[in-house]
């Protein structure tokens, strides 16, 4: 078979299901992945898949394909992206597939991946497309597909960083996607007063389209922290990678801005530290990072380029307009 060439994006694979993007196609993608992960030196996988209708049927596909050219896979199960990634970690499995859409429409679906501990883009998805058409061995049977639900320690975790301090009302708005449940599990833990918006995690997204990088998906959040006097919002796209943030009056405050807050803590602790940022930052993050004592670097947007580098220099903290951040501080080095 061929997949369509539509689907082979620079960052992962994304598209209509049903056209592009089928069950099939998603048998060819894990059989390749698993090809060419043999061939690196590895054996294992974390598989996991957001709340879109769509992705269970494509999990299973994908698992498939896996197994069948002698993956081990450990199936993580429903939640957002960077509860993939925390699985990739602490399994230390050699890579780690997520069925997502992320913020597109709720007729499209994809993967995101990661290889040997580092993105697997760009080339790497090129050549997973001719591993497909070009077709493959005899079946390997009897490989271990084994399932590994890890939402709750991964809240767990998140916990373990709280360090306590004056509690907050926030307004938290998951937008029906794949962060949902986790936020649920996560404001149970913490103390203060929170607002949940959206929460169910629904495929079809009724209330509005899960992208907080847009202004108008962001009203809802708005006017909760305006009623219910809270001291800030906070929304996620469909696969809860990235996030939007609103201060305590309404106000939007971008990724660049937030980046800017964070550093502020990281550099407290870390004089000189490098933060990372994409050519679409303003100026005053530049700005804001040396006047903080820390050294502003500024790279190509996409998340697995920002993610790539961190794997190769001591950069505690990352971000990119998007709303993709990326935590080296405490934390694993990938968006969360």
């Amino acid at each position: 078979m061929a997949l369509d060439p539509t689907i082979l994006r620079q960052l992962d694979i994304r598209g209509i299901v049903g056209e592009g993007l089928t069950p099939e196609a998603m048998t060819g993608i894990g059989r390749a992945f698993s090809e060419i992960l043999a061939e690196r030196g590895g054996d294992t996988v974390a598989v996991g898949y957001d709340g879109r209708l769509s992705s269970p049927d494509l999990e299973a596909a994908l698992v498939d394909g896996l197994a069948a050219s002698g993956t081990k896979v450990f199936r993580v199960g429903r939640g957002p992206t960077p509860m993939l990634y925390y699985a990739n970690t602490v399994l230390e499995t050699d890579g780690a597939l997520m069925i997502t859409g992320s913020h597109n429409p709720a007729n499209y679906n994809g993967v995101k991946m990661i290889m040997k501990g580092k993105p697997f883009f760009g080339d790497d998805i090129q050549e997973l497309g001719r591993r497909v058409e070009a077709g493959f061995g005899p079946v390997v049977e009897g490989t271990e597909v084994i399932d590994r639900p890890v939402l709750d320690e991964y809240v767990a975790r998140l916990l373990e960083d709280w360090t306590g301090g004056h509690a907050l009302t926030v307004a938290w708005d998951p937008g029906n996607g794949a962060a949902g449940e986790a936020v649920e599990k996560l404001t149970a833990g913490l103390p203060g007063r929170h607002v949940l918006l959206n929460a169910e995690i629904d495929g079809t997204f009724p209330n509005h389209h899960p992208d907080p990088t847009v202004e108008a998906n962001l009203e809802q959040l708005k006017e909760a922290v305006r009623d219910q006097k809270c001291d800030l919002g906070l929304a996620f796209d469909g696969d809860g990678d990235r996030i939007g943030l609103i201060d305590g009056e309404g106000r939007v405050i971008w990724g660049d801005q937030f980046l800017v807050i964070l550093a502020q803590e990281v550099l407290s602790k870390q004089p000189g530290a490098k933060i990372l940022t994409e050519v679409k930052a303003s100026r005053t993050f530049f700005e804001e990072i040396r006047r903080l004592g820390g050294e502003p670097l500024m790279g190509p947007t996409g998340h697995s380029k920002i993610k790539t580098r961190m794997s190769e220099e001591p950069i505690p903290l990352a971000g990119e307009m998007s709303g993709h951040v990326f935590f080296a501080d405490r934390w694993y080095g990938f968006d969360d």
